[in-house]
């Protein structure tokens, strides 16, 4: 029986091999993640930076290819970030990676899971700030403070809201 289920389920995957559903389904993942992908990067292009009247696209702190989605199944996706801070040295990353977290928290319709990170070897303490903007309590902890409430909002915040 076992041997018997096992060459029906190779002769199902080889039929859809040669039919093109295989890989048509492959192709519909891939674009269903692109899709996400834009949609995400749409909505954290806008973020202002905390000390420039820019955005942080405009900066190109954030660009289209900086976010990776994976599917995780039952419409729940992996969200990558990874953003590039304009100097090695910036003092406002972590702030940086905060509206990201919040911005995104708010604004995303679908489950999803986020990780936030600065570019490899774009800042001199990456380590440590992509340990702090993925640190659950932290953000959490940083949000209770009134001043830096203040400061994420005016960043996140649309021009015409």
């Amino acid at each position: 029986m076992e041997i018997a289920s096992s060459l029906v389920s190779l002769t199902v995957t080889k039929v859809l091999q040669f039919s093109g559903l295989f890989d048509h389904r492959n192709v519909l993942r891939t674009k269903k993640m692109e899709e996400i992908a834009l949609e995400v990067y749409d909505v954290i292009r806008s973020i202002r930076d905390p000390e420039k009247p820019n955005t942080l696209e405009e900066l190109d702190v954030v660009t289209e290819q900086c976010v990776e989605v994976q599917d995780l199944g039952d419409e729940e996706y992996l969200i990558i970030i990874r953003f590039s801070p304009t100097v090695p040295h910036c003092s406002l990353a972590t702030l940086i990676g905060l509206c990201l977290q919040v911005k995104l928290q708010r604004c995303l319709p679908f489950k999803h899971k986020l990780e936030i990170y600065i570019s490899e070897g774009t800042h001199s303490t990456e380590e440590d700030i992509n340990k702090q903007i993925n640190d659950k309590e932290r953000v959490a902890a940083a949000m209770e403070n009134p001043n830096l409430r203040e400061i994420v909002e005016q960043c996140v915040t649309e021009p015409d809201d």
